[in-house]
């Protein structure tokens, strides 16, 4: 009897205000590390918990296609025509529900994981994906220690320590 394979697919959510080198190196290792047939950038309006984005929501669509050009497993997607409710939970429930089967990671860096029990139904975002927190500089003792570390199951997220790259969407528009 042969053994079913699943699709294993990434899920990067934001604003990527602007998108940067960072998105694209993580979304990389975890092709690679998770064996993930694709990765889908879904791209927000607003990130409720931020002020009001730097760039328009066309430009930075238009900059995550360009950036990720040369990637042809990465997919990039605006979140408002996946799912018509604004959350992580209702995006990751919509994708599950199109394929039971399927097998997703739900990719955010460290310094999200901080602040992960604000977001809407973060406790049950499990239910449809596996969290994979990437190292950000300077947010490794944050993160290990935050409200959603403690409380989520071990089974339920993966800390992936690699070697980062010292970039963000707020130090970049610093410079804009």
């Amino acid at each position: 009897m042969k053994k079913k394979i699943y699709n294993n697919v990434g899920i990067l959510g934001g604003t990527f205000d602007p998108p940067h080198k960072g998105h694209l190196h993580i979304s990389k290792i975890a092709l690679k590390k998770f064996k993930l047939k694709k990765i889908l950038w879904i791209i927000t309006e607003k990130n409720p918990l931020k002020k009001k984005p730097f760039l328009s929501i066309n430009k930075r669509l238009k900059l995550s296609k360009l950036i990720t050009k040369d990637c042809d497993k990465i997919f990039i997607k605006r979140q408002s025509n996946v799912v018509k409710n604004k959350n992580t939970f209702n995006l990751l429930k919509k994708i599950k529900s199109k394929n039971q089967k399927i097998k997703l990671f739900f990719l955010i860096g460290a310094d999200n994981l901080v602040n992960f029990h604000k977001w809407n139904k973060w406790d049950k975002i499990t239910i449809f994906a596996k969290i994979v927190v990437f190292n950000r500089p300077g947010f490794f003792k944050k993160a290990k220690n935050s409200v959603a570390a403690k409380k989520l199951s071990k089974n339920d997220w993966i800390y992936v320590n690699v070697k980062g790259i010292n970039i963000s969407s707020t130090l970049i528009r610093k410079f804009w």
